[in-house]
């Protein structure tokens, strides 16, 4: 994961409530690999926490109600 794609994976995090920091995984390179760590431990759940977002994106609600104009 790189830097232009932290944004919108940052809004889906918070969207959907999961948990992670999303930090770059050189300090010095801002605009290279970022990462996704755990608050506690600082484990690197990158790949879950994307596994999480699609998931969510690609859940449709299965109850609403339908509008016609």
């Amino acid at each position: 994961m790189d830097a232009r794609d932290v944004s919108p994976l940052y809004d889906s995090m918070r969207r959907y409530g999961l948990p992670g920091v999303l930090t770059p995984v050189d300090p010095q390179n801002r605009s290279g690999a970022w990462r996704v760590v755990d608050p506690v431990d600082q484990r690197d759940i990158t790949d879950a926490t994307l596994a999480a977002v699609a998931a969510a994106d690609r859940h449709q609600p299965t109850r609403g109600f339908v509008i016609a104009r």
